[in-house]
């Protein structure tokens, strides 16, 4: 016998038999053969290559969903509904309030579902007139200095870019902003008139909810008129039907393996344990606490200055971006809910969605241990909304109690002016309402359905990456205060984070979950071009980033323009943060003018806005004669109104202009991102 091709061929060289043997023959036969299957078989696949690689392969299972999901009109059709409700939302409540809608219109037999127009083909608007008696409503959130959510942005584009003819659509739209801010509910009415523009039908007028007051009144009020305007133009009636149904339903997950259960990961399983670049709001970075020290020097308040270590997570950020940090509730406020409602808080389960058609399929990550849930997930330290005094109701035992939550739960004056002043006023949580209606005792499952998402925190970055490419610094103040009810109510992330002290080199460090989101607060592109910063309080955070890096680049030996910094507090002894860095940076001469004011170190108040009065040459010649840049960082509330009303008349008197042309030249430094502000209320 042969033992290889090999050895044949060489004796076939060297007894120089026949050029084509047998052998060769047959091997050629055996390779055109193979050559020939191969050909038709790989044509066969490719044929039917839309279907292979989603078989085969379960990592693009949801490539195909989001394809087969992205019709919203298809599932309307299919499910027999007509109300549709978008949600643009960045903290959860535009989902929230959309869910309550959708739930609503059970009882004018108007079947709905919630949409993330995220995931979904906008472009199918157009066909809405196809089903009959439909409507779309949009609860839109304005974000940011009026910007659309990050769920919205796509839909605002093809607003603002397309042309689509939108006859037919019958729409009402429901915003969500902030008063204290200057382009408040901003997006939502760009929606309203745009929409109509493009030849829909408005059936009710625009809602515009406002969180610096009462937005849950706001939101409660627009929509009772908005079934009102619903029946009108449909021509149908209220059922009286109270829909109680339960958008979730329990699943016992006690026999699923341990391995297969989530822990508080945002949203891939192990997602802490396997981390993978690059992170994100779903991908959040596990960082490393490495400093975590005291800056206030007296007093009994508390102001902490943090730094996340990023080394080796390939995470970049800019001057003036903001850390996302997700905190956890307090071990003491869970273990309460656990006991009040007599729960296994370690029982595992899961929160099915009874809608088959939903893209949502859980409302947070599932499965998980109740404790899980109630610390990473859910939100227990805000207000109740007054839908969850509703669900409530069913399961007091005491009359009184009963009576308390429907009293809440209504419309009327007595209800709005009850639920204002025992939840919002006194400050009540859901672990205070269980407290102090005892009898109220609802299933922990239906609870956890009930209670918002628990949210990441927001804070400006307060470092140069110039500086500290491997880590990112943030200045937070320790939030406690007692309430009306003698209860102390706690910060969740900052006092979590003061919890989070590192210690010596051969133990773990603390961790916490961050990730980067992109801001428009940016330095001059010119280094050489002058900048005031105003920025009391906390609000000089952002600037001490923004004076490491022109430090830097001076130090590098390029030219730095003028930095003038307004900062304030109450006491010099007390809350001067960053004192001693101030005054170095005056000193070697990157900070050219430090304005101080200490409101409570005189009998007369002092703040930064009077400096800023007193020094309107100053201001003048940066902003008018030298088109400086002006950033104000703070209290959206006061001070950066009293700021842009100083601003103004600076303008006027140090520019020979009227009202009108200094109210345009601000107007105008703000469209040139000259006049910036991140603010907050």
């Amino acid at each position: 016998m042969e033992n290889s091709e090999g050895v044949k061929i060489e004796s076939t060289v060297v007894t120089e038999e026949p050029l084509i043997s047998a052998l060769d023959i047959a091997l050629f036969v055996v390779i055109m053969t193979v050559a020939y299957f191969w050909y038709f078989k790989r044509d066969k696949q490719s044929s039917s290559s839309e279907k292979k690689p989603y078989t085969i392969q379960p990592s693009s299972l949801s490539s195909i969903e989001q394809t087969s999901n992205s019709s919203f009109i298809k599932k309307l059709k299919s499910t027999g509904r007509s109300l549709v409700v978008f949600y643009g939302s960045q903290t959860g409540t535009a989902e929230e309030f959309a869910g309550r809608i959708a739930k609503e219109g059970a009882r004018y037999k108007m079947k709905g579902m919630v949409a993330d127009p995220e995931e979904c083909d906008m472009a199918d608007l157009v066909e809405m007139k196809e089903i009959q008696k439909s409507l779309a409503i949009f609860c839109i959130a304005t974000y940011g200095e009026g910007d659309p959510t990050d769920n919205a942005m796509d839909f605002y584009e093809w607003l603002q870019n397309g042309d689509a003819d939108l006859e037919g659509l019958n729409y009402a739209v429901f915003g969500l902003g902030n008063k204290t801010y200057e382009h408040y509910n901003e997006i939502a009415i760009y929606i309203d008139q745009r929409l109509e523009e493009l030849g829909a039908t408005r059936v009710h007028e625009i809602g515009l909810g406002d969180d610096d007051a009462n937005i849950e009144d706001d939101f409660v009020s627009w929509k009772e008129k908005l079934w009102e305007s619903v029946c009108s133009h449909y021509g149908i009636e209220e059922t009286g039907e109270e829909s109680n149904i339960r958008q979730y339903k329990l699943v016992d997950c006690s026999e699923v393996l341990p391995e297969r259960i989530f822990s508080g990961e945002i949203s891939r399983l192990k997602s802490y344990e396997n981390q993978r670049f690059p992170f994100d709001v779903k991908n959040p970075y596990l960082s490393k606490i490495a400093v975590n020290r005291e800056l206030h020097k007296s007093g009994d308040r508390s102001c902490m200055h943090i730094e996340f270590d990023i080394d080796g997570s390939k995470m970049r950020y800019d001057t003036g971006d903001h850390v996302a940090v997700y905190p956890k509730n307090s071990s003491e406020l869970v273990d309460k809910i656990g006991e009040l409602l007599n729960a296994d808080l370690d029982a595992v389960f899961s929160l099915l969605n009874t809608d088959e058609e939903s893209s949502k399929k859980h409302p947070f990550p599932c499965p998980c241990t109740y404790r899980t849930a109630l610390t990473y997930y859910l939100d227990i330290t805000s207000n109740p909304r007054t839908h969850i005094m509703k669900e409530l109701i069913e399961y007091a035992s005491d009359p009184k109690d009963q009576e308390k939550l429907k009293l809440m739960a209504s419309s009327t004056p007595e209800g709005k002016k009850e639920f204002h002043e025992w939840i919002l006023r006194d400050n009540r949580n859901i672990v205070h309402i269980l407290e102090d209606l005892p009898s109220v005792k609802p299933d922990l499952d239906h609870l956890c359905e009930l209670l918002p998402r628990l949210q990441c925190r927001y804070y400006s970055i307060s470092s140069s990456p110039k500086v500290y490419p491997k880590s990112i610094h943030i200045t937070a103040v320790l939030v406690n205060y007692t309430t009306s009810t003698n209860r102390v109510n706690k910060g969740v992330a900052t006092n979590l984070l003061a919890q989070l002290i590192p210690t010596n080199d051969e133990l773990p460090q603390p961790t916490i979950p961050i990730y980067i989101r992109r801001s428009q607060f940016r330095l001059p592109p010119k280094s050489q071009t002058p900048i005031i910063m105003i920025g009391p309080g906390t609000g000089l955070a952002l600037f001490r980033g923004f004076i490491q890096e022109r430090d830097y680049a001076r130090k590098e030996g390029r030219e730095v323009g003028e930095m003038v910094l307004y900062f304030g507090c109450r006491k010099k002894d007390e809350d001067f943060i960053y004192e001693n860095e101030l005054q170095e940076y005056v000193a070697n001469g990157t900070l050219t003018k430090l304005h101080l004011a200490f409101s409570r170190d005189q009998p007369e108040k002092k703040y930064v806005t009077h400096l800023l009065e007193q020094n309107a040459d100053e201001l003048w010649n940066i902003i008018g004669e030298k088109s400086g840049h002006l950033y104000v960082c703070g209290d959206a509330r006061s001070m950066a109104k009293d700021v842009h009303s100083i601003i103004v008349k600076v303008v006027m008197e140090k520019g020979q202009m009227t009202n009108s042309q200094a109210l345009n030249y601000v107007k105008k430094m703000e469209q040139q991102k000259r006049y910036s502000a991140d603010v907050w209320s």
